[in-house]
């Protein structure tokens, strides 16, 4: 068990069972035929097929170990579902500003879930850190790779 919850939204385990499922049922079971086939056809020391094919496995296997471990220690949270939604809580839509006043919007989600292109942080981010449990017209401060910087929460929203 991890020493903090690996919180995920319904949509994000969704998408961990689906890439589960998908390995599992599907590419697995493709590269095992095409293992077996080239098995078939004799000396295996020189058969790209079958050393290509066992490597693949192998990769598979490993993802498969991963995705199964997230999955059993993910904490499934509907952030429809938060009661308090004048703070900072797992699922929140947050736009803070630094102090030249430029906006950014985040979306605080699960650490797999995380895109920081679409805005999407984890939760274990350092800004998700500072901002949990913050109202607006708060302040945090947040360390950061470039150095410390102080932010505003301006707007915080939740999915309907």
């Amino acid at each position: 068990m991890t020493p903090h919850p690996n919180y995920i939204t319904p949509a994000g385990f969704a998408a961990l069972r689906a890439e589960y499922d998908q390995l599992l049922g599907v590419e697995r079971p493709r590269i095992v035929e095409i293992v077996s086939w080239a098995a078939g056809n004799g000396d295996r020391s020189e058969n790209g097929d079958y050393l290509y094919g066992r490597k693949r496995m192998r990769e598979i296997d490993g993802q498969l170990r991963r995705l199964s471990k997230k999955m059993k220690d993910a904490k499934v949270v509907d952030p429809r579902q938060q009661p308090d939604k004048s703070r900072v809580f797992f699922g929140a839509t947050v736009t803070i500003a630094d102090e030249d006043d430029n906006q950014r919007t985040v979306t605080i989600l699960g650490n797999d879930e995380a895109d920081a292109s679409a805005g999407k942080i984890g939760w274990g981010s350092p800004i998700a850190r500072a901002l949990r449990g913050a109202a607006i017209g708060d302040l945090r401060r947040v360390i950061l790779p470039v150095g410390e910087k102080e932010y505003e929460v301006i707007t915080i929203s939740y999915p309907d």
